[in-house]
């Protein structure tokens, strides 16, 4: 069966090689949905309160990017919504939901470019591409059009219980003795040699062929609509605007400005009505 494997992987990358000398370009959409495993006390709200929460923060991580590309370069977009007002005096505060406001890559190069608004500041992290450690299977399913392989990868990830304090700081100890833990997360991508760019949505890439789903046990990102060689040709323009910070940098900045939020918020929550924040992730 490894030998199997090995040779309809060699194949794969025979044709994505051949494909890749012809100049082509495109744009795929993209759209997210976030699992949400957030425990409440019932002590607290009622049932139709906590509903009306999930359906507020379900809605918060169902978002749509776009993606442009072309055989070298990738521009990673996501397209602006209007915000749904606030009801019945509740608010949700999300700390560390992350997300690139423009992610531009370039896989000749070997670097990328993050421009990326953090509390009003906007940064420019510039860094080198980090290869991912993809291991390449058999099974096949069909997305839209296209036939895409399973590839699968492993990381430690830094992994933080949901918090959430309602009516004010009643949690506040519990919540900040609260460790971060290291979990091996295992990375699922679905990707087609139909389309042999070595490029995907968000900080995924690195298969033979345009990643057209990628799930790592909390969230799904799975393209919906794909244009390949539009009349109109695309432009992908590298990000110039922001400070210029390495992704190490920015990663220190950010814990940093969540802490400070954390304070503030919960400084100002003392004897306030409904509130909620939820910190996921780093």
């Amino acid at each position: 069966m490894t030998r199997i494997v090995s040779i309809v992987m060699m194949g794969l990358m025979f044709i994505t090689t051949s494909v890749m000398a012809q100049d082509f370009q495109g744009v795929a959409t993209y759209k997210s949905k976030r699992k949400m495993d957030i425990k409440m006390d019932s002590t607290q709200m009622d049932g139709d309160m906590q509903k009306q929460m999930m359906e507020m923060l379900t809605k918060q991580f169902e978002k749509t990017y776009k993606l442009t590309f072309n055989k070298e370069e990738s521009l990673y977009k996501e397209e602006e919504k209007l915000e749904a007002p606030q009801t019945s005096g509740m608010q949700i505060v999300i700390a560390g939901a992350g997300g690139s406001d423009v992610l531009y890559r370039n896989v000749k190069e070997q670097r990328y470019t993050n421009q990326n608004e953090l509390m009003g500041k906007v940064f420019l992290i510039q860094d080198q591409l980090k290869p991912t450690d993809w291991v390449l299977g058999s099974e096949t399913k069909n997305i839209g059009n296209y036939t895409c392989y399973k590839a699968t990868s492993t990381r430690e990830q830094e992994v933080r219980e949901s918090r959430m304090s309602v009516n004010g700081d009643n949690h506040k100890e519990e919540n900040e003795k609260a460790e971060p833990k290291m979990e091996t997360i295992t990375i699922t991508a679905w990707y087609t040699p139909q389309i042999p760019i070595n490029s995907g949505p968000g900080n995924y890439y690195g298969l033979p062929g345009l990643i057209l789903e990628v799930n790592d046990g909390s969230e799904t990102v799975i393209c919906s609509k794909i244009v390949m060689n539009p009349k109109d040709n695309v432009r992908i323009s590298e990000p110039t605007k922001g400070k210029v910070i390495t992704q190490v940098e920015f990663n220190e900045v950010m814990e940093k400005k969540m802490k400070e939020m954390e304070e503030r918020y919960n400084s100002n929550r003392k004897g306030d009505g409904h509130g909620v924040q939820i910190r996921i992730g780093g």
